[in-house]
């Protein structure tokens, strides 16, 4: 079972790159999920924020292509996206030192008011350039929220993104990170 949940999180992964339903997914496909994330929060790629997120999805993208045995134009279908990202982070040695800080760079756009926390309407922001409606975002914000406190840290975020990409356990609250699976 833990399986198909990892591949179904994969899967739903899969589908906020592939924002053209083209059934597979490229480079620049990626870096378009991180332009609506910079677009969503006002953010300019050659920012130092902006330009961490882009280096990340950029190291992301390659380590992928690397775990397949692929040059970084290649075009990726669904399942060989599961198998990369399987070999390269869930089972590789590849999450901390690539997908770490590209996680660390999402979250911290969320961090408007530079405290540590994401409240809801900056949730609902990052979640709608990964194609998450507010129902769904809010409903995830509250799993999230495990505190009650009505606010997220940047620390909770990068936590929920490690569950989601890399989890394998039901219970784990990082499944909720794009909403009810």
């Amino acid at each position: 079972m833990a399986i198909d949940l990892l591949d179904h999180k994969l899967d739903r992964a899969f589908d906020h790159i592939d924002a053209a339903g083209r059934g597979v997914v490229d480079r620049e496909d990626l870096l378009g999920l991180g332009a609506r994330l910079l677009v969503g929060f006002g953010e300019s790629p050659t920012s130092v924020t902006g330009s961490a997120l882009v280096e990340g999805f950029d190291r992301i993208w390659a380590e992928l292509v690397a775990a397949l045995g692929r040059d970084e134009d290649a075009d990726v279908t669904r399942e060989d996206f599961r198998l990369g990202m399987t070999a390269a982070f869930v089972k590789g040695d590849r999450y901390e030192p690539v997908f770490h800080p590209a996680a660390v760079a999402v979250a911290g756009l969320c961090d408007s008011g530079g405290d540590g926390y994401a409240g809801p309407q900056e949730f609902r922001a990052l979640l709608a350039a990964f194609g998450t409606g507010h129902d769904d975002a809010d409903a995830a914000f509250d799993r999230l929220d495990t505190t009650g406190r009505g606010v997220l840290t940047v620390a909770e975020l990068v936590r929920a993104a490690r569950d989601f990409y890399t989890g394998e356990d039901p219970e784990a609250p990082g499944n909720w990170l794009f909403g009810p699976l």
